[in-house]
């Protein structure tokens, strides 16, 4: 454990944050490319298949709202306190992770039992192989999800000491099972019937669940820096509450996502079905940009809780630097292939003419975000990472909500291809928010580092 602190407090930064983000980022791109098979699966099927799964998507955002956000509030609390030395509290964070992960779980079971098939008749016709598809496939995610939350928690858990390996194994190993079971299960094998979406659906969990057992087995038998106590475990309001002042803002960011989805497809729907999978099909793309983003994140936010616990304010900002770096240089790329090659893209998921002619302006026109929206992401982890979720949640109304779904709704009076230029737009008007935040934050939060702590009066 020591030895984990001293490399987040002393080593050098670039090699410090891309040995502590590389194994995160290689885990996000098999995540990245589990989607893309997944959809590529489903997609020859039908596009109403496709269409069905991309309606089920908001859900499944939701639900991996909770479970990041709530590992992001675990991962923020033991990284603080790992900095200040309170070793006690770290882990009662870490042992808090399953309670919560459980209650978490309930919570979606009752929505996939009653509430599945409400939901996609919003948008399909009852009887519709797309009302069909999707109501079966969501169920199935929901009900079977506690996977997903108990074994984020320890991901997370892990990845606050300085340990990203063993996240990294755990995220194959999900995705990995998922990518090998979904044509077993779509198209059936063998003993094993053709399930069509529903299939799609228990490859997902099924993945799931082997990460979980692998993570189980990891957290029991290995030794680590932090430690979790199930024996004689009380609920503790205070350390509920500490997880919370962060994961609670990073839920609602993310389930904005989850709420822009909805809103965008209620748009989209009103010009066709194609521009809803068109829709669903970018989310699907841009995962293999946004990713290794994320899990550069992962790496980068550790060091930045550790060294704010530390007082150490030139390391903060160092961390916050070399991210943005690496983060816009990804975006770069990313931004270079969706302007060159976009109908390549589009052809992975067996498209048809039209859904090329709305799909190919599509991915030119959102990829115009990708560049801000790195910079927006690095300020909002340096936000979380020292407490201050609601600044990321700040930033992200106004991304996904409160921007976006007015402008795009105007745009949509224009034609399906005005709606595309929302993206960029919100993404700026975000970026420009982050800048101001950030500046609030240095002189309130960075700048005091600096000067060592009052000594009481004996």
């Amino acid at each position: 454990m020591q030895a984990t602190q001293n490399k987040m407090g002393t080593a050098r930064m670039f090699p410090l944050i891309v040995s502590m983000s590389l194994p995160a980022m290689f885990s996000m791109l098999v995540q990245a490319l589990y989607n893309v098979v997944d959809s590529y699966f489903v997609s020859q099927i039908s596009e109403h298949a496709l269409t069905a799964v991309s309606l089920a998507y908001p859900v499944q955002l939701l639900l991996i709202a909770f479970a990041v956000g709530t590992s992001v509030g675990i991962n923020s609390l033991i990284s603080r306190r790992l900095g200040e030395g309170n070793q006690e509290e770290a882990d009662s964070a870490a042992t808090h992770g399953v309670f919560l992960g459980v209650c978490t779980w309930v919570l979606f079971l009752v929505f996939g039992l009653f509430f599945a098939s409400g939901f996609i008749g919003l948008y399909a016709q009852p009887g519709s192989e797309i009302y069909a598809g999707g109501t079966s496939y969501l169920s199935i995610c929901c009900v079977c999800s506690m996977a997903v939350f108990i074994e984020c928690n320890f991901e997370k858990t892990l990845q606050a000491t300085g340990n990203m390996i063993w996240p990294m194994v755990f995220q194959l190993t999900g995705a990995v099972t998922n990518i090998v079971l979904d044509p077993v299960f779509i198209f059936g094998f063998g003993p094993i019937p053709a399930m069509g979406v529903s299939g799609a659906a228990v490859a997902t969990v099924m993945g799931q669940h082997m990460a979980l057992l692998v993570a189980g087995l990891v957290i029991a038998l290995k030794d680590h820096a932090v430690h979790i106590h199930l024996r004689g475990f009380r609920p503790h309001g205070r350390t509920i509450a500490n997880i919370y002042a962060v994961g609670a803002p990073s839920i609602i960011m993310q389930a904005i996502g989850s709420v822009m989805n909805i809103a965008i497809n209620a748009i989209l729907v009103g010009f066709s079905s194609t521009a809803v999978a068109v829709f669903g099909v970018y989310f699907k793309l841009q995962s293999f940009v946004f990713m290794p983003v994320f899990g550069l994140t992962h790496g980068v936010m550790p060091v930045m809780g550790y060294n704010f616990g530390a007082r150490n304010r030139r390391r903060v900002l160092a961390a916050l630097r070399i991210g943005t770096l690496i983060a816009a240089c990804i975006m770069a790329v990313g931004t270079a292939l969706f302007w060159l090659i976009p109908d390549r893209f589009l052809a992975i998921f067996n498209a048809s003419q039209e859904m090329m002619d709305i799909g190919i302006p599509a991915l030119e026109t959102i990829s115009l975000c990708f560049l801000p929206a790195a910079l927006g992401i690095l300020f909002s982890t340096l936000f979380q990472a020292v407490g201050r979720g609601t600044y990321s949640l700040m930033t992200s109304l106004l991304r996904q909500l409160v921007v976006l779904v007015p402008t795009a709704y105007l745009l949509s009076s224009i034609s399906v291809q005005a709606v595309w230029y929302a993206f960029p737009i919100a993404e700026v008007v975000s970026f420009i928010a982050s800048i101001g935040l950030f500046v609030y934050c240095y002189r309130k939060m960075l700048l005091p580092l600096d000067k060592p702590l009052a000594v009481p009066a004996e």
